[in-house]
């Protein structure tokens, strides 16, 4: 199996362990450096199967618990969550040759960040300037100093995770030979249909990949606070509490806009309700001191 990697969330690389380690029956070591994906605790969350985790004491260390990994654990799969260092993208080359399936995810929006990132740019193989003769630069009909995938990648294939349901995932190779050399990748897109739930998946030019649908006025934040503003009628702090949030979705839903992404109003909605609880914590305090 090729390596993958990711522009994602951590709930994929869950849902990924559970899947390999159960369904498929594979060794799978997860490499958690901090806890996102097995839980905060001695024991792992059940949530990925049967998949072990090695925890990172030191962050900057995480380089050395993924070979450590490969060499004492005989993994069949390696997770890796925030491939972000020179150190831990050497540790992924080390890892790819030794016959290791890795899947790991990085921070960018696209593939030309990644491509662009002198840290993390070997993971697609790098980039480097080459000088062409005169015969083979008058050929491609370029200058004679341009710029050329240096290696093999890392990682064969990247996946692009646009939204919740929306990816677009490139082979690794040809997608940066096109970029590096002005033309525009064949690319897969996977979006899932909110209704029915099925997959459609399409091959489409770079250029002409569609941003996701944004989410509906008043959309998954509002709602979160709405079901949890369900409180039994009456006077006490539960019903007050529950007040607040329906407040709180109701400003959600007057300053959210057509353009704000679902998971932009999820944070909102996660963000406005600590605040209305430290709100509604300040009133008993004041109430107390009244009282006393």
């Amino acid at each position: 199996m090729d390596n993958v990697m990711w522009y994602c969330c951590v709930g994929q690389l869950v849902q990924i362990a559970r899947v390999l380690s159960d369904e498929m029956k594979k060794r799978v070591v997860i490499v958690d450096s901090s806890n996102e994906i097995g839980g905060d605790g001695d024991v792992p969350h059940p949530a990925i199967g049967s998949a072990r985790r090695m925890q990172v004491a030191d962050a900057t260390k995480q380089h050395m618990v993924m070979v450590e990994a490969v060499e004492n654990h005989m993994p069949e799969v390696v997770i890796v969550d925030e491939i972000g260092t020179e150190a831990e993208a050497l540790a992924c080359r080390t890892i790819a040759e030794r016959g290791v399936m890795l899947i790991g995810t990085a921070h960018g929006r696209l593939l030309e960040n990644l491509m662009k990132n002198p840290t993390l740019c070997d993971l697609v193989g790098g980039v480097e300037s080459v000088t062409l003769g005169d015969d083979e630069a008058r050929m491609r009909g370029t200058q004679k100093t341009v710029l050329e995938r240096k290696g093999p990648p890392t990682f064969p294939i990247v996946v692009e995770i646009r939204d919740r349901s929306f990816y677009v995932a490139h082979w690794a190779q040809d997608s940066v030979d096109a970029l590096l050399q002005g033309r525009m990748p064949v690319v897969q897109v996977r979006e899932r249909d909110a209704r029915t739930q099925d997959v459609k998946v399409t091959e489409v030019m770079y250029d002409k990949v569609a941003d996701p649908e944004p989410a509906p006025r008043g959309g998954t934040g509002s709602q979160l606070l709405r079901s949890a503003a369900t409180r039994p009628a009456g006077t006490g702090p539960a019903a007050k509490q529950g007040a607040a949030w329906r407040d709180v979705a109701d400003r959600l839903d007057r300053h959210s806009s057509d353009e704000v992404p679902m998971r932009s109003a999820f944070l909102m909605g996660v963000v406005a309700t600590s605040t209305a609880a430290q709100q509604l914590k300040k009133k008993k305090k004041g109430k107390a001191t009244k009282t006393r």
